[in-house]
């Protein structure tokens, strides 16, 4: 037996079937027309958003990184929640202007802008956030071909990173951003050749539980931007301070307590250095936002016995859900919370059973010899956590199975 992550507390069921944003699964199945099916609840969503707001310095701009979930019904709901987008492509800009969120509250990172989408970032008039001296090169050179002054933040590669961070974006060598030793003098550049620099971008890590390390990195970093706008010699318009907000994912992880953030974020804020007093703050969250509102619904095709070991077959998998199945971003495989959807609060059976999915190949695993209660064919399968880096972040093209159906509540 293996222990699997905690299903938020929220859940509830109404005899014996999961309730989701107060819908049956099945009956929500049956609306969106099949299996397998991602549910987001955007009233969880909201909640998030409040939670946020309520513990944050009132002067803190709230980001949504699109790339954690960018289905366009719930990116539209989105636009109207936060202060700005956070985009990583030219897909997705696309998707951000058509969600509704004004070009000027757009940012675009990521390494490896191509050059048609470093113009039409620049029309349209999204601030680029520099990964490189090259890139700030090419930004230079696509502004002048589309006539526009280009917005130009830097994206900083800090000589830190978040300690305990499931991902880790800053610190040593990456592909991701500038070194701090040498972001000062792009920016200088980018302002002397004319653009309008927008200030510093600067992630350490994702994905963390622990309050005091965000504090320290995030202390950490505002020192930083502070001692590299004294560089520049100018004061940075905004300093987006990266995310790092974490999920209670797995076995003894709990839910992230942000209040301690907030006040350590308000102390720092009302002691700034003189060069960031003026500025602006952000901080961009993506899986903290939506990843808890989301349930990935899969039908159970086949209960089978193998070498005395119990396998629960499903219409799904890691082509739809690849995080659950421990193949993004995680060293050591352990289990999302997951249950029966139909018999949800039942008793457990005895007899552990491992959840699998519906492709050749041993890694399609969504729950690893865990306790359910007694699974027959027809069953719904629920993980749970779903909401972010599900059905965009997996490879749903993988052996030709259809895609999986989406539905947004509330």
């Amino acid at each position: 037996m293996k222990p699997m992550g905690p299903i938020p507390a929220w859940f509830a069921a109404e005899e014996g079937m999961l309730l989701i944003g107060g819908c049956g699964a099945a009956s929500l199945v049956d609306e969106a027309g099949d299996t397998p099916l991602f549910v987001y609840d955007m009233d969880i969503v909201g909640a998030q958003v409040r939670r946020f707001r309520s513990a944050m310095p009132d002067a803190l701009h709230l980001h949504y990184a699109v790339k954690a979930n960018p289905y366009a019904p719930l990116l539209a709901r989105m636009a109207g929640l936060v202060d700005g987008f956070d985009i990583a492509s030219g897909g997705e800009l696309d998707m951000a202007l058509s969600a509704g969120m004004a070009p000027d509250h757009i940012s675009f990172a990521g390494p490896g802008k191509r050059n048609d989408e470093l113009e039409a970032a620049i029309f349209a008039g999204t601030t680029i956030h520099l990964e490189s001296e090259g890139e700030g090169r090419r930004a230079l050179a696509a502004a002048e071909k589309v006539g526009k002054t280009p917005r130009l933040a830097v994206r900083v590669n800090p000589d830190f990173d978040l300690k305990g961070s499931g991902m880790k974006m800053g610190g040593g060598a990456k592909p991701f951003g500038v070194d701090a030793d040498r972001a000062g003098a792009l920016a200088r550049a980018m302002i002397d050749a004319g653009a309008d620099w927008r200030g510093w971008h600067i992630f350490a890590g994702s994905q963390n539980l622990d309050p005091a390390a965000i504090i320290a990195t995030q202390s950490a970093t505002i020192a930083l931007a502070a001692r590299l706008s004294d560089e520049v010699g100018m004061a940075p318009p905004l300093v987006n301070l990266g995310g790092g907000f974490g999920l209670a994912y797995f076995p003894g992880d709990e839910r992230l307590d942000i209040r301690p953030i907030g006040v350590a974020l308000d102390s720092e804020m009302d002691s700034l250095p003189d060069i960031l007093k003026a500025s602006e703050f952000a901080i961009e969250l993506g899986r903290w936002l939506v990843g808890e509102a989301g349930v990935y619904l899969t039908r159970v095709v086949d209960v089978k016995t193998s070498q005395g070991e119990i396998f629960v077959v499903v219409d799904g998998g890691l082509h739809h859900q690849l995080a659950a199945s421990g193949n993004f971003g995680t060293v050591v495989r352990r289990n999302y919370p997951i249950a029966i959807a139909n018999r949800f609060g039942a008793e457990t059976a005895p007899d552990p059973v491992t959840v699998v999915g519906c492709l050749c190949t041993p890694i399609d695993r969504l729950g690893d010899k865990v306790a359910l209660p007694p699974v027959q064919e027809g069953d719904l399968v629920a993980i749970f956590l779903a909401g972010a880096y599900g059905a965009s972040a997996s490879p749903s093209a993988f052996l030709g199975h259809p895609s999986p159906r989406e539905l947004l509540l509330g």
